[in-house]
């Protein structure tokens, strides 16, 4: 007898595949691809091949379906995993929950490439969407948030063990950021969701605090590593719970995604609280009434307009900002060896072709000399025909938005503009090392390729990085008055820094009435730097 939470599966997993045939129906004729019948998974693929074949790459499927190098990837890498998982389907088979998540992962970036190509208009609803499923969404997220807080905390016999530990992981500066933003005498409520994320699925720290855990779980089982399932996971609840956040109702998808990764993220942890082997208990996250559910969005939606969105993706480990320093380093010069190999590969086939043309043209007139030697880089010694991330491959950088911040954190102009002109996108707050640094070449490169830019609302963060920076004695240099001019130039934007001002200059009052010292410099300095980043902007 099939039981009623197979039903459900199948139900979702089945109107998953019906939003892909129908989808597929719509995706197809845009890259040149007729089709009369929406098929499987496998089929799909299959076609978006053909596709890739007919239009000569990848990037040409992407440009039709406007997408980036990275989103196309991701895009097919979904399918890819969705078919392989089920190569084909019978009407009535047993599904695995593995088989649900991959299908609706695959669904919800059908989401987004609905939302980056206008012409597309098939339908993503999987299910009802109430606001009783809303406010289990959230009941979800918060219940998530506290089990990772919960599960760091017991870690550690006390605050400053902790506040140590997140030093020397990563960095004095944002461990004060956090504390800044947090309540008192609790760092961890003021880091963002992924950055809790990472506290626990970081290598060392899941090996040494949280593997025994899941070690024994059926759950997290989506890919062979637990640690990395988990990881994916909790990486896209953060994306997730930013929309959540943000207060557009969830999609049905979304919710139903929400709903999986809690089933399969607390499962385990609830079993070793039952056996007594951890004390955290994700139940009694879970049995919350409606004012503490309100309470958590409220106190999310004040830290996301106090430290924005929250953007960094989840990695395999943490770096602390001294080794990040050192890796880069490292990177360059590792470019630097592969750059002399490079020049000198070019020289010796150069002296080659010289040579031949020396043996076989002794007896004619020797040809009239250049004006001057061709400049020879690494990237101007790789073929014209490849592409911008072939030839970032070929210089040993990987196609990841990591490594492109560490290009522009550097200065690297050259591989900054391989990434834009492979489509990658950036955000702002990359920038914040090259803006104090005055890295004009690489944020020239940034620049004109502003409509790459996909951060949302990065003006709060911007004025509030510019006016740490000026505070701290740097200057507002032309490039930073050129993004701010950039980004932050809509009329909101001006009257909210506007209304900054004038709270500076009464705070700036109101000192100067109590005090009869009229060297108020810390006001006066924060009404100056004010006044600066508001006429930058206009």
């Amino acid at each position: 007898m099939t039981s009623a939470s197979q039903l459900l599966m199948r139900e979702k997993f089945e109107t998953c595949l019906s939003v892909c045939r129908q989808a597929s129906l719509q995706i197809l004729p845009l890259l040149t691809i007729t089709a009369s019948e929406g098929k499987d998974p496998q089929w799909f693929f299959q076609q978006l091949e053909q596709a890739r074949l007919a239009l000569g790459s990848w990037m040409a499927v992407a440009k039709r379906l406007n997408l980036n190098d990275a989103e196309i990837s991701q895009f097919t890498l979904l399918l890819r995993h969705l078919q392989q998982l089920v190569p084909h389907y019978e009407s009535g088979q047993e599904i695995s929950h593995n088989q649900l998540i991959s299908a609706l992962r695959f669904v919800s970036y059908l989401e987004l490439v609905r939302l980056r190509q206008p012409l597309l208009g098939y339908s993503t609803e999987i299910d009802k969407n109430s606001e009783a499923e809303q406010q289990k969404a959230a009941r979800q997220m918060r219940a998530l948030e506290l089990m990772l807080k919960a599960m760091i905390t017991k870690n550690y016999p006390s605050q400053s063990h902790l506040v140590n530990k997140l030093k020397k992981q990563f960095g004095a500066d944002c461990v004060r950021r956090w504390l800044k933003h947090g309540e008192q005498g609790d760092v961890l409520s003021g880091m963002r969701f992924g950055e809790l994320a990472l506290m626990v699925v970081d290598k060392k720290e899941f090996a040494n605090h949280y593997a025994e855990i899941f070690h024994s779980s059926p759950q997290l089982n989506l890919f062979i590593d637990q640690r990395k399932t988990l990881q994916t996971f909790l990486d896209d609840v953060r994306e997730i719970r930013n929309n959540l956040i943000q207060q557009p109702p969830l999609t049905s998808v979304q919710l139903a995604l929400l709903d999986s990764y809690y089933q399969e993220s607390s499962a385990a942890i609830q079993r070793a609280w039952d056996e007594g082997r951890t004390t955290v208990n994700p139940a009694a996250f879970m049995a919350a009434d409606d004012a503490q559910v309100q309470e958590f969005i409220e106190l999310s939606q004040k830290k996301y307009h106090q430290a924005g969105r929250d953007s960094d993706e989840v990695r395999d480990t943490i770096d602390h900002p001294d080794l990040r320093h050192t890796k880069k380093k490292q990177d360059t010069g590792e470019t630097l060896r592969m750059l002399m190999w490079c020049v000198a590969g070019v020289a010796l086939i150069s002296a080659a072709i010289f040579g031949m043309n020396f043996l076989s043209g002794i007896t004619q007139k020797p040809a009239q000399a250049n004006s001057g030697p061709a400049k020879v880089t690494v990237v101007d010694s790789l073929p014209f025909s490849q592409s911008a991330r072939e030839k970032l491959a070929n210089i040993g950088i990987t196609w990841e938005e990591g490594n492109l911040r560490s290009a522009i954190e550097r200065g690297d102009s050259t591989v900054v503009r391989l990434f834009m002109q492979g489509g990658m996108n950036w955000k702002v707050y990359y920038t914040e090392s090259a803006l104090a640094g005055d890295y004009r070449d690489a944020l020239n490169t940034l620049l004109q390729y502003r409509s790459q830019m996909d951060e949302e609302r990065p003006c709060r963060r911007m004025v509030r990085t510019v006016s740490q920076a000026m505070n701290d004695g740097q200057s507002l240099t032309s490039l930073r008055k050129q993004f701010l001019q950039t980004f932050c130039s809509t009329p909101e934007i001006i009257d909210r820094q506007k209304e900054d001002l004038e709270r500076a200059k009464l705070r700036l009052q109101a000192q100067q009435q109590r005090s009869s010292d009229s060297t108020d410099t810390d006001e006066k300095r924060a009404v100056e730097i004010q006044k600066a980043i508001y006429d930058a902007m206009r």
